[in-house]
């Protein structure tokens, strides 16, 4: 790529990792180089069992699966989480660095940088400083205002309806 943008995709509705998959698809399609990882994940997820088929342009670097909310962990859970997430934030940008990747996608980083799970100065520092032909994506909602300003595209993806108001959980193949 000759020039690497910083995407958000934000908001309280479904789709923000699906727009993501969706560029890793179509990055992988064009024979760039992709590297994706998940925070406050399960590695549960069918999009990853579809990108993992697409291997030799794009790599998982997949994180301890997190199987409960931030909030319902105890605090000897959360501080474990604190300290993966820490380290594969800084595993991941190195990686994307010195591998020369074209695309780096961290799914869920906006809440993970919301729970004080990973520092916001680190990923500001990060994105104000990567190389000039990545490109960055990051998705999760409410993302910080010093992000918003550093982003090229920012995209708000709003709920208007959603079947869980009724009582339905997510189902295989659609929402996980």
């Amino acid at each position: 790529m000759e020039i690497g943008l910083i995407h958000i995709y934000c908001g309280d509705g479904k789709g923000k990792t699906t727009a993501a998959m969706g560029l890793a698809m179509r990055a992988a399609g064009r024979n760039k180089k992709v590297l994706l990882t998940q925070f406050l994940k399960d590695n549960e997820s069918g999009e990853l069992n579809s990108l993992e088929k697409l291997k030799d342009n794009i790599v998982l670097l997949k994180g301890d699966p997190v199987i409960k909310f931030f909030k319902f962990m105890s605090p000897e859970e959360q501080k474990i989480t604190k300290k993966e997430h820490e380290e594969r934030f800084k595993k991941v940008t190195k990686k994307a660095v010195e591998e020369k990747f074209d695309l780096l996608i961290m799914d869920e980083i906006i809440a993970s940088i919301n729970l004080n799970l990973i520092p916001l100065d680190e990923v500001v520092e990060f994105l104000k400083n990567k190389p000039k032909t990545l490109e960055v994506v990051l998705t999760g909602r409410d993302p910080n205002e010093k992000l918003v300003e550093l982003s090229d595209y920012v995209s708000e993806i709003k709920a208007v309806k959603h079947p869980y108001e009724k009582g339905i959980s997510s189902r295989i193949g659609i929402e996980k």
